[in-house]
């Protein structure tokens, strides 16, 4: 029997009737390839492409967004969940137009939380989806039940790996556990740091020929980012390499990736992500 909190929930899911950010969970198979990187500067330029975007930083054991940004904020996620702040007041302006949620080291596990701490969560997520075009979720790295609760809830996955043989198997180990839940996900592979385009393409065929004979799965090419010193220039100035170096190669990359998100966007559908959590806590 639900508790007086679930149905609570439940009955607030059903009554719901609101337009639907699209949600994109950005996910890696091991720490080191540029995840968080990518989210902050895809998120600034799709700002500048009239998106109205936020970037929840959902790496509970690392979260290092607002590092990157040079933010100090004064509140995170920690707070929101603990009920002590609104997502809205954790929320701040962040450097070429988006808005930021800044994570917070440590946090509890998501299946941990009480029926107390879920239920207002779900609502904040909920009020996300109302005010935004976009929700980007910067998920910790690997596979643990944090990063599968944030992935197999959204509408597309972005998966960030690198030309490395370790980051190539561990990308396919996060595809083939999401696929066993939601093979209607979208399963965008992102490779980052190689020396050109021909290299991102070929090891994202490696990876979608894997997953075809595998898994028989249709994985989806999002691009690549090309190695580019100015990329490590910028993180240690705290600033975007975007807005550091705009015209830069990784620049060019992160804008064509941009363009072809919003040229393959797909429609987030009744459901949505609220929805879809909302469900994943009371069942």
């Amino acid at each position: 029997m639900l508790t007086d909190q679930a149905q609570a929930l439940r009955d607030l899911v059903v009554q719901t009737d609101h337009s639907r950010a699209r949600v994109v969970a950005i996910v890696s198979g091991k720490g080191g390839v540029g995840k968080s990187n990518i989210a902050v500067n895809l998120a600034i330029r799709l700002s500048s492409m009239g998106q109205k975007v936020v970037l929840l930083d959902a790496d509970l054991g690392t979260a290092n967004a607002d590092v990157l940004c040079n933010i100090a904020p004064g509140a995170d996620l920690a707070h929101v969940v603990a009920g002590r702040q609104t997502l809205a007041e954790a929320m701040i302006p962040a450097p070429g137009g988006f808005r930021l949620i800044p994570g917070a080291s440590g946090l509890a596990k998501m299946a941990a939380l009480g029926e107390f701490e879920r239920t207002h969560l779900v609502q904040q997520v909920a009020q996300l989806e109302d005010e935004h075009d976009l929700i980007l979720i910067d998920t910790g790295a690997g596979v643990s039940p944090n990063v599968l609760s944030f992935a197999l809830n959204a509408d597309q996955l972005l998966i960030v790996t690198t030309p490395e043989p370790t980051a190539i198997t561990d990308a396919y180990a996060v595809i083939k556990i999401v696929a066993r839940q939601r093979r209607d996900l979208g399963m965008h592979i992102l490779v980052n740091m190689v020396k050109d385009a021909e290299e991102g393409r070929n090891v994202f065929k490696r990876i979608d020929a894997v997953c075809r004979r595998f898994l028989g799965l249709v994985t989806h090419y999002a691009g690549h980012v090309t190695t580019d010193s100015r990329v490590s220039v910028a993180v240690r100035r705290r600033k975007p390499f975007v807005l550091d170096s705009p015209n830069s190669p990784a620049s060019v990359c992160i804008n064509q990736l941009a363009h072809r998100m919003n040229r393959d966007a797909v429609d987030p559908g009744d459901e949505g992500f609220f929805r879809r959590m909302a469900a994943w806590f009371v069942n």
